[in-house]
């Protein structure tokens, strides 16, 4: 007679399952539409959150949007708001290493058994708009949009007590505009998915303004277009609502090097903030943080309530952004960064200058096709020495080949190898800043890919 299992057998045995389950509903998901290939339309997904009793409308909603700094700023809101003792969700995408990672609960990945269990309850409804769909001949949800639904049910099962939500793309009719922002936040805007959004800034402005909200606040960076800022502003005034802008009622007053971040002074919207130190590198992350302190005030005390300093600090010291200027790598340094548009590329260039002093730094670089590639080389071609051109696991990479000859272009034959396979040129680039002795670094980028899939390779997956 066989010995009965056990509990740690059991407990492998039950780990499996849900590992093959979960491998399960990922396949599913992913075979829906890309979220780079999107319906814009806010009926299918609205239709389920009816269904579901309209789960996004039992927390509030802290609403980001913009072209860069999204996540980051996302990630130091709800740090803050964790450190008051608040229970978080966050929404965040594209994730580096799992689909988990968007969708968090107390700053962790949402677990996959509750996953799984919360899949399993809007599957069904999820079906019924397919099907409805099906017969108008019209498309059915989309990746992205099951995931919304899941994580907005996610959220009010926990419960959370507030609910901070990066769109996906655009605003006005991207899948989490179903929810209304209390606090509706604003990164800089600039040229980014011009096949959806539109090809100047204005036009895109309009679309991100579609989640400010009646009776919320609205904090918005500093735009570069003023332009931009007066189409935030005339929103604002239509639907009734307030709106703080960088540089008026709040701003970053100083940002100092320190060692692993930044010391800052940041004035926000009811006092001013010193002595704050921040774990991440670049002006631009000190100007996230700062949009995020006055996304706290608006959400805490409607702009007009000093927030303790003590838990500020905390807040801010414990915040994570992965593959934003992230150092992954000793001997020989090794950088990672998610840039993968101009506008990203000039933040992550003005970075390294800021930050780092590199004797040689050797670019890993692999961008997806659909990016401009050529305009973020020229930008990335002042602090990179040498660049390794290679590609991603992604199907959308550029070929390596292709994006060799725009570099070669750009920094000249002698500076540009082409390595297809991202292992081999993330060796030579190492091989190449060893060289240079302890002032050598490697940089990857040119996309979240590029970003996660060197994490990966070094043995990195914390997020």
């Amino acid at each position: 007679m066989a010995p009965a299992p056990d509990s740690s057998q059991r407990e492998a045995a039950r780990s499996l399952e849900i590992m093959q389950r979960l491998r399960e509903v990922e396949e599913s998901i992913l075979a829906r539409a890309p979220e780079h290939d999107l319906e814009p339309s806010l009926d299918r997904i609205q239709a389920v959150m009816e269904l579901a009793g309209d789960p996004q409308r039992t927390y509030p909603v802290i609403h980001l949007t913009g072209t860069n700094g999204k996540t980051t700023t996302a990630r130091v809101i709800e740090s803050i708001l964790r450190e008051m003792g608040l229970t978080t969700g966050r929404f965040t995408s594209p994730h580096m290493h799992t689909m988990l990672e968007r969708i968090a609960i107390g700053g962790r990945p949402i677990e996959a058994e509750k996953f799984l269990r919360t899949y399993a309850e809007v599957i069904p409804l999820i079906d019924l708009v397919d099907a409805r769909s099906a017969e108008n001949d019209e498309p059915r949800m989309t990746y992205f949009e099951v995931l919304v639904a899941v994580a907005y049910a996610a959220f009010a099962d926990a419960p959370v007590d507030v609910a901070i939500i990066e769109v996906g793309m655009g605003g006005s009719w991207d899948a989490t505009n179903v929810a209304d922002g209390v606090v509706s936040v604003i990164t800089p805007i600039a040229l980014d998915h011009q096949h959806f959004l539109g090809n100047t800034v204005g036009a895109i402005a309009l679309e991100k303004a579609g989640i400010i909200k009646a009776d919320g606040i609205a904090i918005s960076a500093q735009q570069n277009d003023p332009a931009v800022a007066a189409i935030l502003a005339e929103r604002a005034e239509e639907v009734g609502a307030q709106i703080a802008l960088e540089g008026e009622q709040f701003g970053l007053e100083s940002a100092d090097v320190a060692v692993g971040g930044q010391a800052l002074t940041v004035r926000g919207l009811a006092a001013s903030y010193p002595e704050l130190f921040l774990p991440f590198h670049g002006t631009h992350m000190a100007q996230n943080a700062t949009l995020a302190i006055a996304a706290v005030e608006a959400f805490i005390g409607g702009g007009e309530q000093e927030l303790d300093l003590d838990v500020l600090k905390a807040g801010l010291a414990a915040a994570t952004s992965p593959g934003r200027l992230e150092v992954v790598r000793r001997s020989p340094t090794v950088l990672v960064d998610a840039a993968h548009n101009p506008a990203g590329a000039i933040a992550l260039r003005d970075g390294l200058q800021e930050a780092f002093t590199f004797t040689k730094l050797v670019g890993v670089v692999a961008i997806l096709k659909d990016k401009d590639a050529s305009e973020m080389l020229e930008i990335l071609e002042p602090v990179l020495d040498e660049v390794i051109i290679t590609r991603t696991t992604s199907a959308r990479a550029m070929r390596p080949n292709d994006l060799g000859e725009i570099a070669k272009g750009i920094f000249g034959e002698a500076r540009v190898s082409v390595v297809d396979d991202l292992p081999d040129a993330l060796d030579r680039a190492a091989g190449i800043a060893d060289e240079s002795g302890v002032g050598g670094g490697v940089l990857a980028t040119g996309s979240v890919i590029t970003a996660a899939e060197v994490r990966m390779l070094l043995g990195v997956t914390e997020v």
